[in-house]
Parts: structure tokens; sequence; C-alpha cells
């Protein structure tokens, strides 16, 4: 089955409003003409607006990094899924490791983010991934398989196919090691192997990123894998240039039999 290809840039806590608009302007000329691949940057909640306005009509979406399941009540600090689309932000990253580790997001919570964010209009990038300790220990499909399990129990499975999931080893994130290629192909694969226990088209269908120190300098032996369908890029994407390069990447990969 043919997947578009998906890169996602996150940006995490980095660039202020006025930073964005001259990233996003650096941008956008650059990937013009990158047919065939998806783009999204995934930017703090303040500079969400000036980011959408920005890249309106071209190929680059505007994604947020987290929000709340609900449409409103007493969450202070919180954005719901109504805020972020009424402003025409396109998706939003879930289940961040750094959201899991720091302040403290479950997957119970995301059982009910994930399918809010799709009855929101907005694509929910599902995120997923083990520690260095769960690999060593063996554990790796344990955790992909109640990470994977828990976080789309809610979604109706002729909706799975909306759903992006990333696949990040912990112990690659800003780490500056990314996994082998062997190991992102088994555990991605391993992921839609999960995916299609619940619906196989839609197991076939549901795009699968890899995330976790990927770069211009290996994103290509990446990419090209079976079950890798792009990329959520941390670091690499503050910088328009690397941010381009990789989006090439992709797009050489679409072109190439």
């Amino acid at each position: 089955m043919s997947r578009t290809p998906f890169i996602a840039g996150n940006w995490k806590m980095y660039k202020t409003i006025a930073e964005a608009e001259e990233f996003i302007q650096a941008l956008l000329p650059k990937v013009s003409t990158a047919d065939g691949v998806e783009i999204a940057v995934c930017a703090p909640f303040l500079a969400l607006q000036a980011l959408v306005d920005s890249a309106r009509g071209s190929r680059v979406e505007i994604f947020a990094q987290t929000m709340h399941d609900a449409d409103e009540g007493a969450f202070t600090g919180e954005v719901s899924p109504r805020m972020l689309a009424e402003i025409d932000v396109g998706g939003v990253v879930l289940g961040h490791s750094e959201r899991r580790e720091m302040f403290g997001e479950t997957d119970r919570a995301l059982a009910l983010k994930v399918p809010a964010a799709l009855e929101a209009g907005l694509t929910p990038i599902l995120c997923v991934g083990e520690t260095e300790d769960e690999r060593e220990r063996g554990e790796t499909e344990r955790k992909l398989r109640h990470q994977v399990r828990e976080g789309l129990e809610k979604v109706p499975v002729e909706r799975l196919p909306e759903v992006v999931v990333a696949y990040e080893p912990i112990w690659a994130i800003g780490s500056g090691r990314s996994a082998t290629p062997e190991q992102a192909q088994e555990a991605v694969a391993f992921v839609r192997a999960l995916v299609e226990d619940i619906g196989k088209e839609a197991g076939q269908a549901v795009r699968i990123l890899y995330g976790g120190s990927l770069k211009p300098e290996n994103a290509e032996e990446l990419l090209a894998l079976p079950d890798v369908d792009g990329a959520l890029v941390g670091g690499a994407s503050l910088d328009p240039d690397s941010f381009a390069r990789i989006v090439e990447i992709a797009r050489t990969e679409v072109a190439t039999p």
C-alpha cells in the first residue's frame, strides 16, 4: 500500500514568535517543490498563530506539541482541541517521551486525547518508544504493545489510518545516537503489526515515523526502511537548511522506484 511520507519537526521549547517567523520564511522556498511529501512544524503554543498565517497556502502544516482531551474546563494552563482547530492548526504531537517523563502524561490520558484530536479535525502524532533499560532487558515489545494498544484503544478502526504513530527510542532522543536501521525497522514493523491486529487494512495504511537523533547524515538509510514512512525530527528541525535537506531526502525516496 502506498503511504505518503511525512516529515514533522518538533521544536520543543525553542523559538520565540520572531524566531519562528524568521525560520518559516527561510524554510518555505526550500520545500516549495517537495512533491509527494507532507511537512509539518510542531511549534510552541505562542508561535502557532503566526506560523499558521505565514505558512497558509504552502506545503507546510503547523502542529501543536500537546493538548488536553476536553473541549473546555477548569484545567489551568491547558489548551483544548477546538482552540487549536480554531486557529487552523493541522495536528498535534501526543505522548512525547518528555511529556510522559517530565509532566506525567499517561497512556490512559492519551487514550482520550487521540480520539479527541481526530474529532476536532486534527492529525494526532502518537509517540511511543522504550528506554535504554527496557531495551537491554528485552522489554521493547512489551512496552510498545502497551503504548500502542492503550493509545489507540478508543479510536474507531475506520479512523486508524488518520493517526500517525512515531516510534522514538527514548535512549536516542537528544543523545546523538540513533537506532541502527535494523533496530528501527524491527520496532516499526512491530508497531505496524500491532495496528494490523486491530484492523489489517488500517495497519497497512497507518503511517509510522522514526524519531530519535535523525539528521541529514543518517536520514537516507532510515527513511529507506520499508516500514518507515517519515520522521519526527528534533534538533535538526531547528535549522531551516537541515530540515529542508531531510524533506528533500524523503522526496527522493518517493521518486526512487
